[in-house]
């Protein structure tokens, strides 16, 4: 064999990408579009984002709900019809209501553009609200709703969030069977009228954008009145839970769930991306310390993880595991052991530069094509984060040292402030 076919390849960093040149256009009555041209499919994804999730709901369901009927029934067609119009256009479409926005995202052919964007505004603006078909769909999501009752993970998880921001303010309101009877349209129909309206409204395209997409997007959503937008609560609504450590029975359950953490940072603090590098340590990956010690070690688990996630009133951090039910205080105590670790004992350089490595892959696949970068490009959006972003996370990832690692273990996992709930 010849030196030149045993000789390696060079090992080259991963370099994350960056967003492709984003075009901002207002339309007739001030509904904002970016637009983020890519991709050689003759193909478009359009995001169409309202400020209308959860923290706007004085009523439970009231902005899910909402969302899921847009499609049962407009001012010019059934839900029959709605669906065989998307169909024959070839839209793929999925509605969505979280904690701070509610939306619809499609996938069409460019060749469909004018059409599917006139449907969509008759979807967004002049929805009728069936009394029959809001039936059906709340028997139905009652049934789920009950179904999921009988899960350890949705009642733990319920439970965390309920006691870290308190069951007054929108992000940890829990909700009941009696909510789904005391639920009918006229809630919707004020909340639509409130919340879907031109003024709450922002559009994300990206693709290869049909040339004429200003002109039809001004013509069937420009055209329409803007009415108020109206702005949700502040993070002065949070009253947590003063006790730390809760128990949520089920009997039968052949596991238990657990959830530890508490609320924390969003993405609009400076200490948000080194914080992202320590979970992504602790609990982020599979290779992460508490998948190799609570898993492959002790194999209390097939899986644990943590997660620092972003919201727009707060942040919050969540450790989340399923075992059985003889091992929770062990696996508890693992938990807490590896946390304390990090507060103690800086991070090895190899396992650092393995987080690194992973995490710099993790940005590359962010910007791999027009709709990763539409994904991307509305997470720091919604946040009026600068387009710098995700340069200034890149250079966190690469720079960051174990000193700073322990400072912002002992400064954000604090023991004593973490909620543990157990479920099971």
């Amino acid at each position: 064999m010849s030196a030149e076919k045993m000789t390696a390849p060079s090992i080259n960093p991963i370099n994350p990408g960056s967003l492709a040149p984003v075009k901002s256009i207002v339309l007739g009555n001030g509904i904002p579009v970016h637009i983020i041209e890519g991709g050689t499919e003759d193909v478009m994804r359009i995001e169409f984002i309202l400020r209308a999730g959860t923290v706007m709901e004085n009523i439970p369901l009231q902005a899910s709900s909402t969302n899921m009927m847009l499609t049962e029934g407009s001012e010019k067609y059934s839900s029959e019809e709605i669906k065989a119009l998307l169909d024959g256009y070839g839209v793929f479409y999925q509605l969505s209501a979280e904690r701070d926005s509610a939306g619809l995202i499609i996938y069409l052919l460019n060749r469909h553009a004018e059409k599917a964007i006139e449907l969509i505004a008759e979807i967004l603006f002049n929805s009728m609200f069936p009394e029959k078909e809001f039936v059906i769909m709340m028997k139905k999501r009652l049934r789920r709703f009950m179904i999921s009752r009988e899960k350890v993970q949705t009642l733990a998880s319920e439970k965390f969030f309920e006691t870290i921001f308190g069951n007054n303010h929108p992000y940890g309101k829990m909700v009941s069977e009696n909510d789904f009877e005391a639920l009918n349209t006229d809630h919707l129909k004020n909340f639509y009228a409130s919340y879907y309206t031109p003024a709450n409204l922002s559009v994300i395209v990206s693709g290869k954008i049909n040339e004429n997409i200003q002109e039809i997007m001004d013509k069937y959503l420009g055209s329409k009145l803007p009415g108020t937008p109206l702005q949700a609560g502040n993070e002065s609504d949070f009253q947590k839970c003063p006790q730390k450590r809760i128990h949520v029975p089920k009997k039968g359950a052949l596991q238990s769930a657990i959830r530890i953490g508490s609320a924390t940072i969003n993405k609009r603090h400076p200490d948000y991306p080194g914080l992202k590098v320590l979970n992504t340590i602790l609990g982020g990956y599979f290779g992460s310390r508490l998948m190799k010690n609570i898993r492959e070690e002790k194999g209390y688990t097939y899986g644990i993880r943590s997660v620092a996630a972003s919201l727009n009133l707060s942040g919050y951090k969540i450790i989340s595991a399923e075992v059985d039910n003889q091992s929770v205080r062990e696996a508890i105590a693992e938990i807490y052991r590896e946390i304390s670790k990090l507060q103690k004992e800086p991070v090895a350089y190899d396992e650092l530069e393995l987080v690194r490595n992973y995490m710099a892959g993790e940005m590359v696949r962010m910007f791999d094509g027009p709709f990763s970068m539409a994904e991307s490009f509305r997470a720091i959006w919604e946040f009026n984060l600068e387009a710098d972003y995700y340069r200034k996370l890149a250079h966190t990832v690469r720079t960051i040292t174990p000193d700073e690692l322990l400072h912002l273990a002992n400064k954000y996992y604090n023991i004593d402030e973490l909620y543990e709930i157990v479920a099971g």
